[in-house]
């Protein structure tokens, strides 16, 4: 075997002293190779982004050390280096993107200047020679009009291009490995099949080495070569992607696949890990991830698992390896039987509308000059139709900036509409003004999609839960509010004490559970749920749409779903209606859009999800270029300047709705009326 590019052994940090220091990586080895994809996967909390720092040795200081193992880059030690000799290292030899590129990017500085600064730091560029660099580095990631872009600041770009501009900054140094901290995570499913092709296509031209740090089954699928799975400060397995794909030895990698929403599972509950990642503050007398494993038994609590070798390259971390030890049937079989069962029958009650949008438009003025004339309009959302029967889900999806969530508020009348009708139960909600629109929204709430920046810091779970009874004078008294509370507690999965508690006590999950007892505290019959599971975890997901399932099943509430994750539209919704540039271009029922698109945009989405077969290769349909302005939308139909297969009366007309069943409709030229 060849040398490895990256050798890591034994690797331990803490950060903290005495009894409360914490282990984030506790004894991980791995190696990769000069071409290869290693993907580090697993949930948050786990360890692996604090593994990808201590590789360059940027811990939080002071409190954070590396305190035993070796790391060594083309066979150099780099845990004996002065800090002096890192500094060539870091951005040079290893470079890193992170998950967040806005918060990495400097704002005052033009994203030419930062790339610039690169160029000097590890090839000793400057001046003209330096400029020219940066216009090729923001070529070979694709940023169109690089002398244009060479000049502008990170806010006037959008997030899939201020990612190629992280990824530029870090191949300015020509590394040998690049060191990828969740690259697409916040980015739409279109914008994310850009990017990791751009890697890919990189990797192929430099031969780089490739770090892949996710929580992204499919991403993992579609890009590495090899992958690790990392639980509590350890690699719990590790396998050549194929072998990994095809039977997954330990039973946390199995959870998670069990956990992933997709059509086969939606009359089913889908399988969960119960709990959280143990704190990595104590000593671990047996498995870490006993406490929530469906193949546990009582020698995994008292004995700590050693790590068997199962081939060429492939290990795992579990007793059930142990060929010494006959496992008895312990939990597995109970979960086998939670797992799998049909519980989300079809209704057989007629059901009847609850919600009907006719012809909604959102349009914001564009004011310039010293006396703030009106010079032009946002049409954020142009002319969307809509309807949602009662007990069912209408899932609402496109990439951002297509008016989705703008759409959600104009409907539950928290942005006023500039034409349209909204009507629900029959009642114009647009006309409704003061104490009668105030009543009214005790029938429709929201959920948003980061649940910590839409409660009060300041104020108790339980606090936050009673609001809105309180402010609609529901609930009767102050003593029978407070059971209520306790009772939306126990309802959506947590205990009634944590009402005694503050936001940031608890996880995202926890704190997106809380959110749903909020909105469900004043009975609605409607709920907006916008992009509520996009920032958690595979395992925390599949609870949140347990719950909005026993929900929607028990209460017969109606769901606005908006998101970009078409794993679970096809898991939770009705209902599909793809939205472009604040239009709805095709709609229908899940298995109609989903199994057979028919706009070239839906096609694109669908083509861009990433799937986790064992092959990793699908076909994506690229779209050239960002989501143009709603300020000025292209001519004729909007679609059509990143559209592969246009035609030429595309640029002159908007196309009007086919209708290709009695469920299906779509606004495309290639399917005349």
């Amino acid at each position: 075997m060849t040398q490895p590019l990256l050798d890591v052994t034994d690797l331990r940090v803490r950060i903290g002293a005495g009894d409360r220091g914490i282990r984030p990586v506790d004894g991980v080895s791995f190696h990769i190779r000069r071409g290869e994809t290693f993907a580090l996967l697993g949930e948050s909390g786990c360890g692996k982004s604090m593994t990808a720092l201590s590789l360059l040795r940027l811990l939080p200081q002071p409190a954070g050390r590396i305190t035993g193992g070796s790391v060594k880059l083309d066979g150099e030690e780099l845990m004996a280096l002065p800090e002096t000799g890192m500094r060539s290292i870091r951005g040079g030899r290893i470079a890193m993107i992170f998950q967040e590129p806005m918060t990495s990017l400097n704002p005052v500085m033009t994203v030419g200047a930062q790339i610039e600064e690169s160029l000097q730091q590890h090839q000793g560029l400057r001046g003209a020679v330096a400029r020219q660099r940066v216009l090729e580095l923001l070529d070979a990631v694709g940023i169109p009009d690089a002398e244009r872009r060479y000049g502008e600041y990170p806010h006037q770009l959008s997030g899939g291009m201020k990612q190629r501009i992280m990824i530029a900054i870090a191949l300015a140094g020509d590394p040998d490995l690049l060191i990828a901290d969740e690259p697409t995570t916040a980015l739409d499913v279109t914008i994310q099949a850009q990017v990791l092709e751009l890697i890919k296509q990189l990797q192929r031209e430099r031969g780089m080495a490739v770090l892949l740090i996710t929580h992204d089954l499919g991403v993992v699928s579609g890009m590495a070569d090899h992958v690790a799975v990392m639980y509590a400060g350890q690699i719990v397995e590790q396998a050549p992607r194929d072998a990994f794909f095809a039977q997954p030895r330990h039973p946390y990698s199995r959870m998670l696949f069990s956990a992933l929403p997709d059509s086969s599972k939606r009359e089913e509950r889908l399988a969960v890990i119960p709990g959280t990642v143990p704190a990595l503050n104590q000593t671990f007398q047996g498995c870490r991830f006993a406490g929530r494993c469906d193949r546990g038994w009582a020698h995994c609590e008292r004995a700590v698992p050693e790590w068997f070798e199962t081939g060429s390259e492939t290990g795992v971390r579990c007793h059930l390896a142990d060929p010494q030890i006959s496992a008895p049937g312990s939990r597995a079989e109970e979960a086998d039987r939670a797992t799998g069962q049909r519980v989300y029958g079809e209704a057989g009650a007629v059901r009847t509308e609850l919600l009907q949008v006719d012809g909604l438009k959102v349009f914001f003025p564009i004011h310039k000059g010293f006396f703030k004339r009106v010079v032009g309009h946002v049409r954020a959302v142009d002319d969307v139709s809509i309807s949602i029967p009662r007990g069912q889900t209408l899932a609402l999806v496109g990439e951002s900036g297509c008016g989705k969530t703008t759409a959600g508020k104009a409907i539950l009348q928290l942005l006023e509409a500039t034409a349209g009708k909204v009507q629900f139960e029959g009642v114009e909600l647009t006309a409704l003004r003061g104490e009668a629109l105030r009543s009214r929204r005790r029938d429709f709430q929201i959920i948003f999609q980061d649940p910590f920046s839409s409660m009060n810091p300041r104020m108790s779970v339980g606090d936050i839960i009673e609001e809105g009874m309180t402010a609609q004078r529901i609930g009767g008294a102050a003593p029978q509010r407070r059971q209520r509370v306790q009772q939306l507690l126990e309802q959506v999965g947590l205990r009634p004490e944590h009402a005694h508690r503050y936001p940031h006590e608890f996880s995202g999950g926890q704190r997106q559970r809380i959110c749903i007892a909020r909105a469900l505290a004043v009975n609605p019959k409607l709920i907006v749920c916008d992009e509520p599971t996009s920032a958690l975890d595979v395992s925390v997901q599949a609870q949140i749409l347990n719950l909005l399932q026993d929900l929607q099943s028990e209460l017969g509430l109606s769901y606005l779903f908006i998101t970009h994750d078409l794993s679970v539209v096809s898991y939770l919704a009705d209902r599909v209606a793809v939205m472009y540039l604040g239009r709805i271009v095709e709609e229908g029922e899940v298995h109609e859009v989903l199994d057979s698109p028919r706009h070239p945009y839906t096609e694109a989405l669908l083509s861009a999800v990433p799937s986790i077969d064992a092959g990793g290769e699908t076909t994506v349909i690229r779209l050239e270029g960002d989501l143009p302005s709603p300020s000025s939308p292209p001519a004729g139909c909007h679609f059509h300047p990143r559209c592969p297969r246009a035609v030429a009366e595309c640029t002159r007309s908007y196309p009007q709705r086919t209708d290709l069943s009695a469920t299906h409709q779509v606004r495309c030229h290639l399917y005349p009326g």
